[in-house]
């Protein structure tokens, strides 16, 4: 029997959940969704398949921002969204909920309803009062139902429920009436309910049968990253670091511990916590108010620890650690597994408690660590955080503990242990103290902290009475400056004036000397400067500089063409070396030098065990050179994905150390350039440059150079070729003028030859090749494919074709034995042009296939774009070129999208949809056989004007 209080189902036609329609009636997929992160888009798929959503997750974690993005969504689809977000002081207050709720109806669809539940409902409202100013409740629960019915009668309703843990008990009994008996309409709910860190919240059984459930994930730490930026935090990166550790992907907690960050850097005092304010404090420890003593003391000692377990809470004098930590994980702070690990249910927990905790207490927990540990450096680093006074023997203590961490590879470690030993380094003391700083500064090098590195040395260099340490002062500031050492020549002078003769100071000065030759292009300078720092160190007995030394000679013989100088003095340094970072320098030499004579896999090998081994341990500049060195391998071998990944590698590096570098500039754009997108390759391209400008960094800002001209050359675009030609002259002129003639650079002069011919300036592209040749020497087998690949494609265009395709030949037929697939991609592309150009169109369709083949299962996506456009042009379009005639909207669309305009733009343009603007673009790759936009405007550059022209 029907419930004479539920009235009837409203009549009519159905009215469908937005994205469950059919398709219009043009085919169409209606408006364009825009682009929402991955939970909006599941949370908006669900609520499509679904009745209900229960969303969950713990405070700040973006419930609200994700069902206000829901709610956004939905109301520009049509449907009709009642909300309400109450807060914990409306929970008493009823019918608050559906006060805000109700507050978008009109009153005059409430009019509409039978007198009884429209009296109630307005009274429960609040615009007009009842008998006894109190609601009759089952006329409400009436209303509410009657109402959504009406509701859906005209469009789908969504109720929207943000906070439902505070819903006031009317207002919710209310809605559960309703929702149980609006199977028949179109009435859907989203629920948020806050749930503590990794818990799972009961969900009521009011809500529909068929309700999907999302516990909203953290944000990416890249996506918090992006909200800070956005908010005008200005983090440093170390302070950055430490938000997002302690956020953990929580964006209301990155926010309010930014905003109390302090700016300078995390204080090492604080033993690497943030400060948390207040109210966050309140929040994270929600809870800990009914925690026993006993509990309080071991969950401290548990968050001082930098790897918490129950043995070591015992070792560090706790009683009983497992009743301390189950009454813990009762209030939801805390636990132990199984393997007797503590774990805190969220980051912010830990640094919360040290927030907490009177100075007093941290003191007494650190020295009860400080005995119980095992792990040096964290004994260290107790020892002083029990100990904030000035004391010779902790300070002595500490100080061996961050150099034995720096032996380790853990800069970050030896800097905050350096920090900590210099604060307790008795003011009587100044040589101690200066000494200690300066090796803070060589560790804050390591790491990647050049401010930290260069605000100590200049603190020493400025008082410092002993010729000795302004010497160590100068070498850490040189160091510092990374691969801007143009500027820095009176720093070197001024240290051989204070050496005075003594071999152990004035070879590393030297060797430095060297290193600045080599960066600005003064080659045989830093030939002279680098002998003469291996002669010091040798009178001095210091092998390591010895290798530092032979390693820049190598370096500079090796750039300026004499292979076998450079690898003699490889071998001689390698005779001195050990495992350690100077050995794994060597080995990194070495994989260049192998690079340089075509031994790619070799290379490879070398650097991947290399970054295997050492990881970063050896700081920034070593770990960057090895990616960038790798990087390069990668390209050559082929292997373009690869070097997409390691040239972000480094970019991350680089980036997290705060410095613009021109060779992490230089290797994301040489991967982009074979790899990836011509316009991201260029844009990386100019900033390397403009990098390297700025260092005085001759050697990058050739190779900068160089890949800027080659991503110019690779898309074929003459505005492009044209740009690339500036940019290869320069970097082959400054090669010349450094007396240069490594065989890196002699490849530029074939690109640069291969350029200006495809410009049609043939004669200036023949004279680039002589000076090439008059320079090569003995050069490796890929150098002299480059010549004969650039010699191949001026003869071509000078009217010789069958004197071209010889000279291409032969240069692929001394790459295929060399397993270089991407130089002789190239080459195959060029014999394949050649070869169509002269109409053997057989010949040329078998190359230009090898040639794309070679290409894509390299990733080299711009050489196979190429390939392909090129091979679409050996037979042209099916039907000849009647059949490659555009209509005009074909013709338009074509010519914008040339033009560089994204599909939104040539939309925009157009006045078409985007929808349009791709499925003209997907008729076009079929109809010539391409796979991109690049390949796309290659085919259509090389039409005649003709076949461009459109018909009606």
């Amino acid at each position: 029997m029907p419930d004479p209080a539920v009235p009837d189902l409203p009549s009519g036609p159905p009215v469908r959940w937005p994205g469950t329609a059919a398709p219009a009636p043009d085919g169409g997929a209606g408006r364009e969704a825009p682009v929402r992160e991955a939970p909006v888009r599941e949370a908006l798929g669900q609520l499509r398949e679904r009745r209900g959503l229960f969303v969950h997750g713990p405070a700040g974690i973006g419930k609200s921002t994700l069902l206000a993005a829901v709610a956004t969504a939905l109301r520009y689809e049509g449907v009709t969204v009642l909300r309400c977000a109450p807060a914990a002081e409306d929970a008493e207050l009823p019918f608050l909920g559906l006060v805000d709720l109700f507050a978008p109806v009109p009153d005059a669809l409430i009019a509409e309803l039978p007198s009884g539940p429209r009296a109630g409902l307005l009274t429960a409202l609040g615009r007009r009062g009842g008998a006894d100013g109190r609601p009759d409740r089952l006329m409400v629960r009436v209303a509410v139902l009657d109402v959504l019915l009406r509701l859906a009668a005209r469009a789908p309703v969504l109720l929207l429920l943000d906070g439902v843990q505070w819903l006031d008990e009317p207002s919710a009994d209310a809605l559960a009436f309703a929702v149980r008996r609006t199977d028949g309409a179109d009435v859907r709910i989203a629920v948020a309910r806050r749930a503590a860190e990794g818990e799972r919240p009961e969900r009521a059984d009011w809500y529909p049968p068929d309700t999907a459930e999302l516990a909203v994930p953290p944000l990416p730490d890249g996506e918090v990253a992006r909200l800070l930026r956005a908010a005008g935090t200005g983090l440093p990166p170390r302070v950055l670091r430490a938000v997002l550790r302690t956020a953990a992907g929580n964006p209301f907690y990155a926010r309010e511990l930014a905003r109390h960050a302090p700016r300078e850097g995390v204080p090492a005092e604080d033993g690497g916590f943030l400060p948390v304010p207040a109210a966050l404090r309140a929040r994270a420890l929600e809870g800990a108010d009914g925690l026993s003593a006993a509990a309080r003391r071991a969950l401290l000692v548990a968050c001082l620890a930098d790897r918490p377990t129950l043995p070591l809470l015992r070792a560090a004098g706790v009683p009983d650690p497992q009743a301390a930590l189950a009454e813990a994980e009762r209030a939801g702070l805390a636990g132990a597994d199984a393997a007797q690990r503590v774990r805190f249910r969220h980051p912010l927990v830990r640094a919360a408690l040290h927030s907490a905790a009177a100075e007093g207490e941290r003191r007494a927990a650190h020295a009860r660590l400080a005995a119980a540990v095992t792990e040096p450096a964290a004994a260290a680093r107790h020892l002083a955080l029990a100990h904030p006074g000035e004391d010779a023997a902790v300070a002595a203590v500490v100080m061996a503990a961050a150099h034995a961490a720096r032996g380790h590879g853990d800069p970050d470690a030896a800097v905050e242990l350096a920090e900590l030993a210099l604060r307790r380094t008795p003011a009587s003391r100044p040589a101690d103290y200066d000494q200690r700083l300066l090796d803070a500064a060589d560790f804050a090098c390591d790491a990647g902290r050049w401010e930290e590195c260069e605000r100590a040395a200049r603190t020493v260099l400025a008082h410092a009475d002993s010729p000795r340490g302004r010497v160590r002062a100068r070498l850490v500031l040189l160091r510092g400056a990374g691969q801007a050492l143009r500027g820095h020549a009176e720093l070197i002078e001024e240290g051989l004036r204070d050496a005075a003769g003594a071999p152990e100071l004035e070879a590393p000065l030297y060797h430095w000397a060297a290193v600045r030759g080599l960066l600005t292009g003064s080659l045989d300078e830093a030939a002279r400067h680098a002998a003469r720092a291996e002669r010091c160190a040798a009178r001095a007995g210091n092998s390591g500089l010895r290798i530092a030394a032979l390693s820049t000679l190598a370096r500079v013989r090796s750039l300026a063409g004499e292979a076998a100088g450079a690898e003699a003095a490889l071998v001689q340094a390698m005779a001195l070396a050990d495992d350690g970072p100077r050995g794994r320098d060597l080995k990194r030499m070495r994989a260049v030098l192998a690079l340089e004579s075509d031994r790619v896999g070799a290379a490879r090998r070398d650097l991947d065990e290399l970054l295997l081994t050492a990881g970063e341990s050896d700081g920034v500049e070593a770990t960057v050179a090895s990616l960038v060195a790798l990087t390069r391998a990668q390209v050559r071998a082929g292997a373009c994905r690869e070097a997409l990944a390691t040239a972000a590698r480094c970019s991350a590096i680089a980036a997290e150390a705060g410095r613009e570098s021109a060779p992490a500039l230089y290797a994301s754009a040489l991967a982009q350039a074979f790899g990836g997108a011509a316009a991201e390759a260029r844009r990386l391209a100019v900033r390397a440059v403009a990098a390297a400008r700025a260092d005085g960094d001759q050697l990058f800002l050739l190779r900068s150079l160089a890949v800027l001209g080659q991503t110019g050359l690779f898309t074929g675009e003459r505005a492009q070729v044209a740009e690339g030609v500036e940019s290869l002259r320069e970097a082959v002129d400054l090669g010349a003028s450094m007396g240069a003639a490594d065989p890196s650079l002699l490849g530029w002069y074939a690109d640069l030859a291969e350029a200006l011919a495809r410009l049609g300036e043939t004669a200036a592209a023949v004279g680039v090749l002589r000076a090439a040749r008059r320079r090569a020497g003995r050069m490796p087998d890929s150098v002299l494919a480059a010549l004969e690949r650039a010699e191949g494609l001026c003869a071509a265009a000078e009217g010789r074709p069958a004197e071209g395709a010889q000279l291409l030949r032969s240069s692929a037929g001394r790459l295929r034995p060399l397993e270089l697939p991407v130089d002789l991609a190239r080459t195959l592309t060029a014999l394949g042009t050649v070869e169509r150009r002269a109409r053997h169109r057989t010949t040329a369709r078998t190359v230009l296939a090898q040639a794309r083949q070679l290409a894509e299962d390299g990733g080299a996506l711009p050489l196979a774009e190429r390939a392909a456009a090129e091979l679409a042009r050996v037979d042209g379009p099916p039907g000849g070129l009647a059949a490659a005639a555009l209509t005009p909207a074909e013709a338009r669309i074509s010519d914008l999208v040339r033009g560089g305009a994204t599909n939104r733009e040539v939309a925009a343009q157009l006045f078409i949809s985007v929808k349009t603007v791709e499925g003209t673009l997907s008729r076009l790759y079929r109809r010539f056989g391409v796979r991109s936009r690049t390949a796309l405007a290659h085919v259509l550059a090389s039409m005649p004007q003709t076949s461009r022209e459109t018909h009606p």
